[in-house]
């Protein structure tokens, strides 16, 4: 048998089918599960045979959430782990339920740190019942029993039981109001590196991602959008293409796109590609990377900017300074590029409608589904599957499922699975926006920092998503990391200080991107203390920490990065050293990047040593996993990422324009961890932050050319 002639999509559907099927799994109703297993508590439900299901709102789209959850609860509970299990409950369930188990948006490092009180306090609840229920059962004190790995001592007596024995008979006791939490330092199963749950089914293949769902008499449906921001469908020919091989309909999508459905994906995209379609282009073909540019350029110097912080007098400082320093900073368009493209199955009929997909907010997705399907909310349900990446453009637009229940709306009771083509992915994303800034700073004769004013002037992200939003509001992310929003700015040193937001309108509509406005205003900052500190002739690790010396958090991350890069130490010859720091989603981050660039020009990165403060470490392992994905986000756009604009139309249609990190430009990674303890911060984005500004420092002091506009890629780094 040739060994190439069973597609990866045919093997997983075979392992389903013989497995039972995660999809299939999906369908089993909490509230139903509940009558053959009652639950201990929302969250908690142990099966007779012992199994330990938690039960999780967040998702897993690779960053390890749900193990790190199942551990925080596994810990209060005191069962044996190896008999942990999770599963999603739908968002119809949670509303139904009041909310029980809280937000579904995975999104802003909140993974574990936004549901960590409400799980842990689940566990221990549930463990609590669960010894009252043996102590019942044995007519003794609560007090006198103990439980270790989900085994109930009865200390007198020695008497024993397990959970699995006393579910029933607790799942029908009164929670108790008020349980003590562990502390940290006594913690046994959180803390520890312990293997994920999802690794075996990913790699025995047995794994259902949402673009692997099948179920009987399914259909498939490929897209074509409007090319171009703001464009239209103004007509196509159906019967053009009805007479191809297992094409089915032929159907519009809303104004802006047509689908057409057939027995295969890949018969589906070839119809489409044959499909004469005539667009009307809309109004956004004077737009451009050029106009886009200018009009971000116009806004660092243009009044009525909105201020995001203000000390002192900048004005004043600038005026007396004994030495200015200016530079500008651009960012340009990123894309999520996730591995997996936007896809979702639905099914419709007149009574239910259902949707299966990977979302990052299944209460958002249910939203969207409700307002396509035209039924009311307890007739709808979103099943979640597991992610293929999701880095925000899964969390807030769910056009795709918009999509998928428009066309099975028009195909009744037949499900229908719409998969994006990686050109559709490419053309029609929620992209990181663009952005310029305007930094000033003033210098003393003693080449101390006393004033800096930072403009920034960019799209607004909510603004975007919402276009009725008015006022400033929606700049709140513009300042992340600089301005209390989600992060401390670290510099308190700075006796003068202005940062102000002027924003741009743009047709290209822009979303939450792994990061967000931490990554350019990191860069930005970072990367301009240097050129401070050069300017100052002071060196670029002590000018910081003079800045930093009342945020000892800031300055411990940053000083560990120092000492472990090699700081101020002896180096290989060719090899050169930069800095950043940074605090944002709850986290104080660093890194020391380590580079050579030949006479040639080309760049190589060795090492990145990155420190990360998040206050609780769940699960080393992941969170040592995280900062290394993270560096393979920020440096892909660093290094290669950007999307352009022509004529409306975004230019990039694949990962042949569009690249990410190669493994053999990505650099050894040191990671160190460093929990002070008191607080929960996020790891899945902060030390994307400091990667870019780490990198490019470091390419200046090898270089002496300073690179203020991503990706580096366009700057000729060849030595003169």
């Amino acid at each position: 048998m040739n060994a190439h002639a069973v597609s990866r999509r045919g093997f997983l559907a075979t392992v389903s089918a013989a497995a039972g099927g995660m999809a299939l799994g999906l369908h089993i109703p909490v509230v139903e599960a509940a009558e053959a297993t009652p639950e201990v508590n929302a969250w908690v439900v142990i099966r007779p045979d012992e199994t330990v299901v938690v039960r999780i709102g967040r998702v897993e789209m690779g960053q390890g959430t749900l193990t790190g959850l199942a551990q925080l609860v596994a810990e209060e509970l005191d069962c044996d782990w190896a008999k942990v299990t999770t599963e999603y409950p739908t968002p119809g369930q949670n509303l139904a339920r009041l909310r029980v188990w809280g937000s579904f948006q995975t999104a802003g490092s909140q993974g574990v740190r936004g549901s960590q009180a409400a799980m842990r306090k689940g566990g221990a609840t549930a463990r609590r019942m669960l010894l009252q229920a043996a102590a019942d059962g044995w007519s003794v004190p609560v007090a006198e029993c103990t439980v270790a790995k989900g085994v109930i001592t009865h200390g007198p007596s020695r008497r024993t039981t397990t959970y699995g024995k006393v579910a029933a008979a607790a799942a029908k006791l009164t929670p108790p109001a008020d349980v003590p939490l562990k502390d940290p330092k006594d913690w046994k199963i959180a803390g520890q590196p312990l293997k994920r749950l999802d690794t075996a089914p990913k790699t025995n293949g047995s794994q259902v991602y949402s673009i692997d769902m099948t179920m009987p008499g399914m259909l498939h449906a490929a897209i074509r959008i409007t090319p171009t921001y703001g464009g239209k469908v103004k007509s196509f020919d159906a019967a053009a293409i009805r007479g191809m091989p297992g094409v089915k309909h032929v159907l519009p999508v809303g104004p802006t796109a047509v689908a057409v459905v057939a027995d295969t994906w890949w018969r589906a995209k070839t119809a489409l590609e044959a499909l004469p379609i005539e667009w009307d282009a809309g109004p956004n073909t004077g737009v451009s990377s050029d106009t886009i540019a200018a009009a971000l350029k116009a806004g660092l110097t243009a009044d009525g900017a909105a201020v995001g912080a203000k000390t002192g007098d900048v004005a004043a400082a600038i005026a007396g300074a004994a030495k200015r320093v200016e530079a500008e900073y651009a960012v340009p368009y990123q894309h999520h590029a996730t591995l997996e493209p936007m896809n979702a199955t639905a099914r419709w009929t007149t009574d239910k409608c259902e949707v299966w997909t990977a979302t990052q907010d299944a209460s958002a997705a249910l939203t969207t589904a409700v307002a396509a399907a035209g039924l009311p909310v307890e007739k709808c349900e979103v099943y979640r599957m597991l992610l293929g990446g999701g880095f925000g453009r899964r969390a807030t637009s769910h056009d795709f499922v918009e999509q998928a229940v428009l066309i099975a709306k028009q195909v009744p009771g037949v499900p229908i699975k719409l998969i994006w083509s990686r050109e559709e992915d490419m053309l029609h994303g929620y992209y990181h926006p663009v952005s310029q800034a305007r930094l000033v700073g003033a210098l003393n004769a003693q080449g101390e920092l006393v004033g800096l004013h930072m403009r920034i002037a960019g799209q607004s992200i909510l603004k975007s998503l919402n276009p009725a939003m008015t006022g400033n509001d929606g700049l709140v992310f513009q300042g992340l990391g600089l301005t209390g929003e989600e992060g401390r700015f670290g510099y308190t040193g700075i006796p003068n200080l202005l940062i102000d937001h002027v924003e741009y309108k743009s047709p290209i509509p822009a979303g939450f991107w792994r990061g967000v406005n931490n990554n350019q205003n990191s860069l930005y900052l970072e990367c301009f203390m240097d050129e401070l500190a050069l300017a100052a002739g002071v060196d670029a690790l002590e000018f910081r920490r003079k800045l930093l010396v009342n945020s000892p958090k800031h300055l411990a991350v940053l000083n560990a990065v120092a000492e472990k890069g090699g700081w101020g130490k002896p180096r290989a010859p060719g090899r050169y050293l930069g800095l950043s720091q940074h605090m944002g989603y709850g986290s104080y981050v660093a890194a020391c990047a380590e580079v050579s660039v030949s006479d040639a020009g080309v760049l190589t990165i060795h090492k990145i040593t990155a420190a990360t403060d998040p206050g609780n470490v769940v699960n080393p392992q992941q969170v040592k996993a995280q900062i290394e994905g993270s560096f393979v986000f920020g440096l892909s756009a660093a290094l290669h990422g950007e999307i352009t604009v022509t004529g409306g139309k975004i230019d990039q249609e694949n990962f042949d324009t569009y690249p990410v990190v190669h493994m053999d430009e990505m650099p050894e990674v040191e990671s160190i961890l460093m929990p002070s303890g008191g607080f929960w911060g996020g790891v899945g984005e902060p030390t994307i932050f400091v990667a870019a500004p780490a990198v490019l420092n470091a390419v200046f002091a090898a270089t002496g050319k300073r690179v203020r506009q991503l990706p580096l890629s366009k700057t000729d780094l060849k030595k003169a």
